[in-house]
């Protein structure tokens, strides 16, 4: 019993001085690129908001729509189909002229074409829905 309980006891001598990880088997490779694991992704918890306050709309009616176009050519498109020319700022998208004229002067664009003119300037061409008469829009403006 004594001799049993000796080699026991050398036997786990030996494996304490040899340790648990001797036998390390390496991890059989399939592809020639190594791909970094996911780890643990954690959502942002900041201390402090980095601004104060917001920011005002940078693409407010009275940004886009910088002022209506009384050429001649502008009141033969006001008389002849029914669609108003505006000079408007050169970010602004066919969206955001259509909801400025709602906003500004209480009409609904039918549709809105615009170009870039040489000179850098966006024209605009508002068409209004046929309920609504341009001349009318343009005399409550004050161009005409």
């Amino acid at each position: 019993m004594a001799n049993q309980a000796s080699t026991k006891a050398l036997n786990a001598k030996k494996s304490v001085l040899k340790g648990v990880h001797g036998k390390a088997v390496r991890k059989i490779r399939t592809s020639a690129h190594f791909h970094i694991p996911k780890t643990l992704a954690l959502k942002r918890a900041p201390k402090y908001t980095r601004k104060s306050i917001a920011h005002a709309p940078r693409m407010d009616q009275y940004r886009v729509i910088r002022q209506p176009l009384n050429t001649e050519t502008a009141m033969k498109k006001i008389e002849d189909y029914n669609t108003l020319t505006f000079f408007v700022d050169v970010r602004a998208n066919k969206n955001q002229i259509k909801d400025a004229v709602k906003r500004l002067y209480d009409v609904d664009a039918f549709k809105v074409n615009t170009l870039i003119a040489p000179n850098g300037h966006k024209k605009a061409f508002v068409r209004l829905t046929a309920d609504v008469d341009a001349l009318d829009v343009a005399n409550k403006i004050g161009f005409i």
